[in-house]
């Protein structure tokens, strides 16, 4: 630049810098374009190796023109796949500042909102906001102690007095149930009354005999009963 164009600020003014954003999409535009270059020579590789096969040792001029058209192509092929290595790596790089610089705002945003919200707390007045529950914490546990212990409800009854009671009540119950299962007097004391009609004078030895053994059966039937 000369002397005169710094004087009166001559020159051609310089072009803004894109955004990272916008890098970021010229550089995918860019790889897609290569890609599509290397679809291109790729085919037209296929294509001279083909035409070398085809002419082969019956036209070797052909064939060997063919051949160095393959070469040039993938000379060039080469060419695009080291650009496309670079792009790519510049492009993950723009793309990582980008993310880093949008947690670094997020954090930030993060940070003085959490300023401004801790501005408006005292710490001395969190802990005796703490210490004012803690103390109402432990008067309702006392309440509830008091609510739950019960006073005048049958404290004065001796414990000891009420067992006694209770194995008055079992041994009554006992003596009850053996009463029910013990045998009631029967008429083991008294004897057959004797019969009122007088014997036959004689009685005939099988006829004796009989009425002996029916006395037996009548006494064995009461001492039975």
């Amino acid at each position: 630049m000369s002397m005169f164009s710094k004087i009166f600020g001559g020159g051609k003014k310089q072009p803004a810098a894109p955004t990272t954003q916008e890098s970021i999409q010229q550089l995918r535009e860019t790889e897609e374009m290569l890609v599509k270059k290397q679809e291109f020579l790729e085919k037209k590789i296929d294509a001279e190796v083909a035409q070398a096969k085809k002419h082969g040792t019956k036209n070797k001029r052909l064939a060997l023109h063919a051949l160095k058209r393959k070469k040039q192509y993938e000379k060039q092929l080469n060419h695009i796949d080291g650009v496309l290595t670079t792009i790519e790596f510049q492009r993950e790089a723009l793309e990582n500042a980008s993310t880093n610089a949008e947690v670094l705002q997020v954090m930030g945003a993060a940070a003085r909102a959490m300023k401004t919200a801790h501005n408006e707390m005292d710490v001395d007045q969190v802990h005796d906001l703490m210490e004012d529950i803690a103390e109402q914490q432990e008067v309702a546990n006392e309440i509830a102690e008091a609510i739950s212990n019960p006073v005048g409800f049958g404290n004065e009854v001796d414990e000891d007095e009420l067992l006694k009671e209770l194995e008055d009540l079992e041994q009554q119950e006992l003596d009850k149930q053996l009463l029910d299962v013990a045998p009631t007097p029967s008429n083991l004391d008294r004897l057959p009354e004797a019969p009122s009609t007088e014997l036959p004078a004689a009685v005939p030895a099988h006829r004796a005999k009989k009425d002996v053994d029916d006395d037996l059966a009548d006494l064995e039937a009461w001492a039975a009963s």
